[in-house]
């Protein structure tokens, strides 16, 4: 656990692989008012976390934890934030990672409204294929360790739910899982079924 929600921002993270074949991974999750667990994205080698905390010199929205092997580089808030001032570049790419994120979830609560679970899992899989995957021999890795309890979380759907759906794109040939880990087979029909145009 790299972030507790709740604590104070004293410190920036900046995530970076264990080894040169390596992805760093790690969960950003919140927990609910009513006491469930929400996950609110995926950060992997080369972002930062915490840093909005840090901005706005806030205590932890949400805790983070790493799920892959993952070096990390603390960066303590005042230098962050002298780091900033004096690079106006960094300030902008920071803002405009703050603003990416923002737009991710803004996009998530549409795509809760407007589709259902399976159309939500198919969307979901090209998404963080996209972001994150690369190619092997049986098709496009989402080159993220993930449970199917967490892309129910990143979709806001029960896990039995998402294991059925998961079990169906299996069945038609569209992915390939193992443990923790899930490969597209059929991009093309991944699409279809997400209601995305080539």
């Amino acid at each position: 656990m790299l972030i507790r929600q709740g604590d104070p921002s004293i410190s920036v993270y900046l995530l970076r692989p264990a080894s040169r074949r390596a992805i760093a991974c790690a969960k950003v999750a919140a927990v609910l008012e009513n006491g469930h667990d929400g996950l609110l994205g995926i950060r992997v080698s080369g972002d930062i976390v915490g840093e909005l905390g840090v901005v706005r010199s806030a205590r932890r929205t949400a805790t983070v934890t790493t799920c892959a092997p993952t070096l990390v580089q603390a960066i303590a808030q005042d230098i962050f934030l002298r780091f900033l001032a004096e690079h106006p570049d960094a300030w902008r790419a920071v803002s405009a990672t703050i603003a990416d994120r923002l737009e991710w979830a803004n996009q998530w609560r549409l795509e809760y409204a407007a589709h259902d679970v399976l159309t939500r899992v198919a969307r979901i899989l090209l998404m963080l294929s996209e972001r994150h995957g690369h190619p092997t021999p049986d098709g496009q890795d989402l080159g993220l360790p993930i449970s199917q309890e967490e892309l129910g979380h990143l979709i806001g759907a029960r896990r039995d739910t998402v294991v059925k759906c998961v079990g169906l794109l299996r069945s038609r040939n569209l992915i390939k899982t193992a443990y923790r880990r899930i490969i597209i087979t059929n991009p093309g029909g991944l699409r279809a079924l997400a209601q995305i145009g080539s």
